[in-house]
């Protein structure tokens, strides 16, 4: 893939309903969002920025010596926290930017680089974004993990929370853990990137009913004819945070890459 210019922009809320507060909990010495933000660091994004609502979470990214831009409070997802940031600062409506949300302290760089030069190459596309392959039945039958199914040439055709695609015949006559080798069942990872022009329209659309029943807001892209595609992560992602069995994964992560 070409090398890509582009952006990242970090959406951060101090409000969790499972975990509070997380991008200012501590991480192996550092507060969460000092890791994601010197991981987008590490990339080869020209400008990273912190977008958030909450004074808390400003004063911490400040005090590490990050840019922030305040947003609202009313916004539903970190895509509309992005769409604001974009505005405010007029960024050109060809620029590429990258959604590196604020619970990711192991994010790849690598990772970072990825999705923004694969939006690079596909000028049809409204977003791209990455999935690893699934290889065992739990991960697949987990509503946590999110899952996505590709046509031959990598674009969306659907994403869910419940096993997709569902091999009939296999599922039902065979109770074990593995997994048929005849279909790919591919996990999403939810690194995005954009063109800016494109977040103005997303904002605009209606939510879909298909998005509010899996909670899944790139169903919004596909219900208005929205075009996604996606590549093979080409490292592990790394534990994001939602909970705090999540925070010790990660600390336990972070704590071994510095060592090594």
């Amino acid at each position: 893939m070409p090398q890509a210019d582009f952006k990242v922009v970090l959406p951060a809320r101090y409000a969790s309903s499972r975990l509070p507060g997380k991008p200012v909990l501590d991480i192996a010495g550092k507060p969460m969002i000092q890791h994601v933000y010197e991981r987008a660091c590490e990339s080869g994004a020209a400008k990273v920025i912190i977008a958030t609502d909450d004074k808390r979470v400003a004063a911490c990214a400040e005090g590490f010596g990050a840019e922030v831009c305040m947003t609202s409070a009313t916004h539903h997802s970190g895509t509309d926290r992005i769409a604001e940031v974009v505005k405010k600062l007029g960024w050109a409506d060809d620029t590429i930017v990258v959604n590196l949300q604020g619970d990711e302290p192991c994010m790849p760089a690598q990772l970072i680089n990825q999705v923004a030069a694969d939006m690079a190459s596909h000028s049809d596309a409204n977003i791209t974004t990455l999935f690893s392959k699934i290889t065992d039945r739990k991960t697949l039958f987990d509503p946590h993990a999110v899952k996505v199914v590709m046509d031959a040439e990598g674009y969306a055709l659907y994403f869910s929370r419940a096993p997709v695609p569902y091999h009939r015949d296999e599922f039902l006559s065979d109770q074990s853990n593995r997994l048929p080798q005849d279909v790919l069942f591919a996990r999403h990872i939810g690194l995005y990137a954009y063109r800016a022009a494109f977040l103005a329209k997303f904002i605009d659309w209606p939510p879909a009913p298909l998005e509010q029943a899996e909670s899944l807001e790139q169903l919004r892209v596909l219900w208005h004819g929205g075009v996604i595609h996606l590549t093979e992560a080409a490292v592990e992602p790394g534990h994001g945070v939602d909970t705090e069995d999540d925070l010790q994964r990660a600390a336990q992560q972070l704590a071994s890459s510095q060592s090594s």
